[in-house]
């Protein structure tokens, strides 16, 4: 049997295993379901989207396109656990609200209001509390956003890790059509900065291991950066902010959904040297590590410069790359080129190397 025959049975039997129907076979909820990578999308495969299937839904995009009365909205929910709820370059508080803010962004709409919820711990400090609101008081006034309804529970102690945030948000849409399903072979893929940057400060954060490095979280409301690159290009594609499952993950669920593959050039992703030491000692890789303020740009090929000049322009873009290509096969797959000259598959995130990050 040649090396073609043996690499074609190997994509052959990964894309059986990936049209097999989502099935979660644990008995209870691990930390791996909530990574963002393989256990994560079971998950919500095999018992949410089964259970609440519906149009709307199905796209599995970063918030659902409304149309309410011919007004074109964008409505996406998120929760927020981090631990530890201070970290360098921010807190809960922001991370909320510019985490909400972002996923409407990429979505192709302005975010205009935001829910609050929040679960308390008894005994949590009052004065934590008055920090937290005050960064996202501060976080909102930023994103040029309202935070205009809530609601507040507490819990026992012991029953939760001091607080907990839940948000939704709600936007005008001023690019419809983007989705990961529209993708085409020959677009051009794109990451505004360096990767990484929050997942390696919330775990060197938490002091558990004896590492230090200059790093900040890079969490940061993108929707200005957003609406430059949308006014600039109308050939972007697709777009996601890449939190949980990091750049990985991203690339994966384009793949998946276009029933692409996704050609990247490990030479050409930005990455800080503070985060690829720590990350080597650490034993992960930053492609799977989250960001807070970085967004990943699918583009039609040909507007691949315009894309990267009109990214550039903006502060948070500054550092912003070209990293790769999409092309018509193997479908299904990322594949990465290697510093060293080889290739190797970019599979989906198996576990949780970096729990509770956002």
């Amino acid at each position: 049997m040649t090396t073609t025959e043996r690499e074609q049975q190997v994509l052959d039997r990964i894309e059986r295993a990936r049209r097999r129907r989502a099935k979660v076979r644990e008995e209870r909820i691990t930390l791996s379901h909530g990574s963002g990578g393989k256990a994560t999308h079971t998950l919500i495969e095999a018992v949410f989207l089964d259970a609440f299937r519906n149009p709307l839904l199905e796209p599995m995009e970063d918030a659902a396109a409304l149309t309410i009365g011919g007004a074109k909205l964008s409505l996406t929910t998120d929760s927020y656990v981090v631990s530890p709820l201070f970290f360098p370059g921010g807190d809960i508080g922001d991370l909320a609200v510019n985490g909400t803010v972002n996923d409407l962004a990429v979505s192709g709409a302005r975010p205009l209001y935001l829910t609050a919820g929040f679960i308390l711990e008894e005994g949590f400090p009052v004065e934590d509390l008055l920090k937290i609101v005050e960064s996202m008081r501060s976080a909102a006034l930023a994103a040029d956003v309202q935070i205009v309804t809530g609601d507040t529970k507490v819990v026992q102690r012991g029953k939760a890790d001091g607080v907990y945030i839940n948000t939704a948000g709600v936007g005008v849409s001023i690019r419809s059509g983007l989705g990961v399903a529209t993708v085409k072979p020959g677009d051009a893929v794109l990451v505004s900065g360096p990767i990484g940057d929050h997942g390696v400060t919330i775990m060197l954060a938490r002091g558990e291991l004896d590492i230090d490095a200059d790093l900040e979280s890079d969490t940061a409301p993108v929707h200005e950066l957003v609406a430059g690159l949308l006014a600039s290009v109308p050939g972007v594609r697709a777009m996601r902010d890449a939190t949980r499952g990091g750049v990985a993950t991203i690339l994966n669920e384009v793949a998946r959904s276009a029933e692409v593959a996704v050609v990247i050039d490990e030479n050409a992703i930005p990455v800080r040297e503070e985060v690829r030491g720590a990350s080597e000692l650490l034993g992960i890789d930053p492609l799977y590590v989250a960001c807070e303020g970085r967004i990943v740009v699918i583009v039609d090929g040909a507007q691949a410069s315009d894309a990267l000049a009109a990214l550039r322009s903006h502060p948070l873009g500054a550092d912003a790359a070209v990293i790769g290509r999409v092309a018509d096969d193997p479908p299904g797959l990322v594949l990465l080129n290697t510093a060293f000259g080889g290739t190797r598959i970019v599979d989906m995130l198996v576990g949780d190397p970096l729990p509770r990050i956002c």
